[in-house]
């Protein structure tokens, strides 16, 4: 039997996506070819590119409105650079939530004045900064949606003029937002999309080419649009199951669809966590992110017994991030209310014993 998978990153992926995704490793499109061995300019992958590309607008409602979709690699960790690389000509603003937005901040100071305008690095990045002030002369301001470590999560997103970029890593496609209030989005598939390997990225494209700088060709957006994610060979694999996996979102009924599950989870989990004496969370109570619930014992001396209990049920994943401690839940899209209620009952049944 399958464990339920609260794992961070590589994330949970449906069931049917890994058994369509195992059958193509094997005989891709009954061509008696592996997926992983065509060649990528094939017409075969060549669809399956188009198609990947075509499905993450349309879930987020950007087609036909001068957005374009390019799948790379190197993780968020290289949009870091890239986002600086192709947008920041004199100046930026950045939202500090926590290590991935601290990296990316870091990236940015090679390339121009860097202004942190918020950050809750004071208090461990457990809560979300509210009243900060972007100012109009910055070329973008940079957020991260959802803070996978410490579990927070930014429930709304400020008003500006300037372009907005934002790190949806560990939260895309889980709930509705107006997303043509970005001007760049990128995230990271292993964390809510598909495999590790390749990284979504939603341009605006009226945004690209206004910064004086020489731009290595393989950091290069307009690049990458215009060989249509193709500039080098992709990550065909991770494409194709993330091509799969949100394929298996718009067959269920979309983000709208998802972001019901998923609150669904957040608060059965969050409920447990605030009703059981034995449990704690983390994080502020407004910020708590509905992807990464992060929690803590309120007597360490139960640990082992914690950690046996649900080991034995069959639960993966669960400790905290080593930054952190304690647990964290990740509830990505693909993770089933069912697995939830067995860590709820895991926890009741301590609180029992206790």
């Amino acid at each position: 039997m399958k464990k339920h998978n609260f794992s961070a990153g590589p994330c949970i992926l449906p069931q049917e996506v890994l058994q369509k995704a195992s059958e193509a490793v094997l005989n891709f499109n009954d061509d008696n070819l592996s997926l992983i061995e065509i060649s990528h300019r094939s017409k075969s992958f060549v669809k399956v590119m188009e198609k990947a590309r075509s499905l993450a607008l349309e879930l987020l409602g950007l087609e036909n409105k001068g957005y374009k979709a390019v799948f790379l690699q190197g993780g968020a960790s290289l949009e870091f650079l890239m986002v600086a690389y192709n947008l920041l000509h004199k100046k930026a603003a950045y939202l500090n939530t926590g290590t991935w937005a601290n990296n990316a901040i870091k990236e940015a100071k090679a390339f121009g004045e860097v202004l942190e305008v918020g950050s809750s690095k004071d208090n461990h990045f457990n809560y979300i900064p509210k009243g900060y002030i972007i100012p109009e002369d910055v070329d973008y301001f940079h957020c991260t949606s959802n803070n996978t470590i410490v579990g927070t999560q930014m429930k709304a997103f400020p008003e500006t003029k300037v372009s907005l970029v934002c790190d949806m890593s560990s939260d895309i496609f889980s709930r509705q937002l107006d997303f043509e209030k970005f001007d760049l989005i990128y995230a990271g598939a292993q964390k809510n999309m598909g495999p590790a390997g390749t990284t979504l990225v939603i341009i605006k494209e009226e945004i690209l080419g206004k910064v004086e700088r020489e731009i290595p060709t393989m950091l290069d957006y307009q690049v990458h649009i215009a060989k249509e994610s193709m500039a080098n060979t992709p990550s065909v694999f991770a494409v194709y199951v993330s091509m799969l996996t949100m394929q298996w979102l718009k067959d269920l009924g979309g983000i709208k669809f998802i972001e019901k599950v998923n609150n669904k989870k957040a608060a059965l989990l969050y409920a447990e966590i605030d009703r059981n004496s034995l449990f704690t969370g983390i994080v502020a109570k407004e910020d708590r992110s509905t992807m990464n619930a992060t929690f803590t014992l309120t007597d360490v001396s139960l640990k082992e017994t914690f950690d046996t209990m649900w080991s034995a049920a069959g639960i993966n994943g669960l400790n905290g991030h080593r930054s952190v401690g304690g647990y964290r839940a990740s509830m990505y899209n693909a993770l089933p209310l069912y697995s939830v209620q067995v860590l709820v009952d895991i926890m009741q049944e301590l609180e029992a014993k206790k």
